[in-house]
């Protein structure tokens, strides 16, 4: 039961985050309509409890605590993990047409970056791609700061393994 209307300056603010949502989601799942569907459970479970947010804490660390709860929890009891992990290492990921070098380096990135485990999909996302500090990673992950940095940083390193055998290619196709 909703205790108190969100205002209008918060209604703003939960909208301006909701592409960083859609951004984590997708990251965290690999599929466009999963990634929706968190989205939008997020979105209503957070109105839902606003009257649990507290005011002048960091709202996108609250909604995203709140995705990946919710992520989490559709993991734990779905019966499909096993499928969808399966269409992920059988859907071919989306690349940019060769002719534009950092298209198709962004695209090799995010190929990389797909082969990632989720857990380092994660970690990047949060640290990387959004910014957000360890500190609060840390939080949101309910981990010490500690397991932040080693998770990064094994991250990076297997993210700079995936995308070796580029690099490699490339230096062959250099006269």
């Amino acid at each position: 039961m909703l205790e108190r209307e969100p205002t209008a300056d918060t209604r703003r603010e939960i909208e301006a985050l909701i592409p960083h949502l859609r951004r984590f989601a997708r990251y965290l799942v690999q599929d466009a309509e999963w990634a929706d569907d968190l989205v939008q459970e997020c979105l209503v479970r957070a109105v839902a409890s606003l009257d649990r947010f507290q005011p002048g804490t960091n709202l996108k660390a609250w909604l995203f605590t709140i995705l990946r709860n919710i992520y989490k929890n559709d993991l734990r009891k779905s019966a499909n993990r096993r499928r969808v992990e399966a269409d992920l290492t059988h859907e071919p990921l989306t690349h940019s047409e060769p002719g534009q070098e950092s298209a198709v380096e962004l695209g090799e990135v995010g190929e990389a970056f797909g082969l990632l485990s989720a857990e380092h999909r994660e970690i990047l996302l949060l640290t990387a791609v959004e910014g957000v500090p360890y500190e609060e990673a840390a939080r949101l992950l309910d981990v010490p700061i500690g397991t932040v940095r080693s998770r990064v940083s094994r991250a990076r390193a297997r993210l700079l393994q995936l995308m070796q055998p580029h690099a490699q290619k490339e230096a062959g196709d250099t006269p």
